[in-house]
């Protein structure tokens, strides 16, 4: 079988991943088994085609190492995680470690971000760029010089994508990554935030503390609300028999706010630990808003700030 082929013109040897061009010519989509990127970076033609280029070298590689050590990243993050090797893999380990004591949480809750990130790095090694990202299904990593800034959508539901709010960030900034997570999402959640929309440091980071937050956004008991445990959905989640969110009914606006102030707890802790910049917390159309000022978080719509 014929190598895939980039649409840059660089041969890649994987004949299992998709690699192309976008029809608007700006943005490259890499695609293998369940990793899915969107990736757009700025400068000139030449340092473009260099970062495209580095990006698809580094991501035909990527699922085959996360695989060799799947077993180990479908466990609880702890000792254990010092066996793992991979590059990737270190990065979801180091991004969920800060949570192992207090919660159950594996590598997996970051693998989104990690990966994100590590094609990042090897754009930004390859060329001189003014401002990139890389989405790795609504989990992104940025890069931007001082001087420059991106304007962010916050989704209100991963599964039926409209906007809820926007996050401005400029090149001073320490946000790096962006991640959102909640019971809607292509990742199973133990809470029922609609969504959680964490900016951090880099994209592991935020990867894993949506995911500590969403789990937090509850009404542990509610009749309202339907669990199944993960195995029964999927037999080989990392969360095992512990039960997943599958439906939410509609709740009280007492019942929302009760469920988003369990959330907001937990997204001041880590904030006031340093492993976020900011959240956006979203239940049935009702926002709550953590650290935004530093961030110049706006809304299309009204928030509260927590």
């Amino acid at each position: 079988m014929a190598p895939a082929k980039l649409a840059i013109g660089v041969e890649i040897m994987n004949t299992r991943a998709r690699i192309a061009l976008l029809p608007d010519g700006r943005r490259l989509h890499l695609q293998d088994g369940p990793i899915d990127l969107i990736i757009e970076a700025f400068g000139s033609k030449r340092e473009v085609q260099s970062a495209y280029t580095a990006a698809a070298s580094r991501f035909v590689t990527i699922l085959d190492e996360l695989c060799s050590e799947l077993p180990l990243l479908r466990q609880a993050a702890g000792p254990e995680g010092s066996r793992l090797s991979g590059v990737v893999a270190r990065k979801m380990l180091d991004a969920v470690l800060p949570y192992a004591a207090d919660n159950f949480i594996t590598p997996m809750a970051a693998v989104a971000g990690a990966v994100a990130e590590e094609i990042l790095i090897a754009m930004t090694a390859a060329a001189d760029l003014a401002r990139a990202y890389v989405n790795d299904g609504g989990d992104i990593a940025l890069h931007m010089d001082s001087s420059e800034e991106f304007q962010i959508g916050m989704v209100e539901r991963p599964d039926r994508p409209s906007l809820f709010g926007t996050a401005k960030l400029c090149g001073s900034d320490p946000v790096r990554g962006i991640a959102t997570s909640g019971w809607r999402g292509r990742s199973f959640s133990l809470g029922i935030a609609d969504a959680v929309t964490v900016l951090a440091e880099s994209a592991s980071a935020a990867d894993a503390a949506a995911t500590i937050i969403a789990n937090a956004v509850d009404l542990p008991g509610h009749p309202a609300i339907t669990r199944v445990p993960a195995c029964e959905i999927a037999p080989d989640s990392d969360l095992g028999t512990r039960p997943v969110t599958q439906h939410v009914g509609n709740l009280s606006h007492e019942e929302i706010a009760l469920a988003l102030d369990f959330g907001v707890s937990t997204a001041r802790n880590l904030l006031g630990r340093r492993l976020i910049c900011a959240a956006a917390l979203h239940l049935q159309g009702e926002t709550r808003v953590v650290g935004s000022s530093r961030l110049k978080l706006v809304s299309s719509r009204s928030l509260a700030h927590a």
